[in-house]
């Protein structure tokens, strides 16, 4: 089962002089249980390594945002791709039909975005309505604009949890937004 709360990575919005491999480290100390690793321009075997040395994280789950990487516990597609025989996945999605879809194809879980305006995305949107998220074959997570004051309002509109990037990667301490992040989807 997914939880509540996942990180999206982009290390580029994260505080000058901090790495990626430790925030995400310390935001499992905090709690975290599961991480979509994005990266998408780092090399293959940057982006290999990078996901080896996260799956040695204690309790976390990895999951590989488009790209296989054998390390990783599963695959988190685009809306485009098409999934892989023998791979558990996930999949982005912007509608309800979307996530139905995904469900039918043999999906453990979906984003659904955009849930509120996203500083990470700006511009995309219009934001979905809250009864979006509720009533779907898999797990959702509420995904775009997702912090600490509006991960409970997506949880209470019927996602399963919430999917977050900005606001833990541009956080001065990522382990305390995620800390709190969990507090309020208890």
């Amino acid at each position: 089962m997914i939880p509540r709360l996942v990180l999206l990575t982009d290390r580029s919005q994260l505080r000058l002089g901090r790495g990626l491999v430790r925030t995400v480290r310390e935001c499992a100390e905090a709690g975290l249980a599961a991480v979509v690793v994005r990266e998408h321009d780092l090399e293959g075997p940057a982006r290999a390594a990078l996901v080896r040395a996260l799956v040695a994280v204690p309790g976390l789950t990895v999951v590989s945002s488009r790209i296989l990487e054998p390390a990783a516990h599963g695959l988190h597609l685009a809306a485009h791709q098409a999934p892989l025989p023998g791979v558990r996945w996930g999949r982005s999605c912007h509608s309800r039909a979307d996530v139905g879809r995904a469900a039918d194809a043999g999906a453990s879980w979906a984003t659904l975005s955009p849930y509120a305006v996203s500083a990470s995305k700006p511009g995309y949107g219009p934001a979905l309505p809250p009864e979006a998220y509720a009533g779907h074959p898999v797990p959702v997570l509420a995904l775009g604009g997702i912090d600490v004051g509006n991960a409970a309002d997506a949880v209470a509109a019927g996602a399963h949890g919430v999917a977050v990037m900005g606001a833990v990667m541009r956080a001065a301490d990522p382990a305390g937004v995620v800390a709190d992040l969990l507090r309020e989807l208890r």
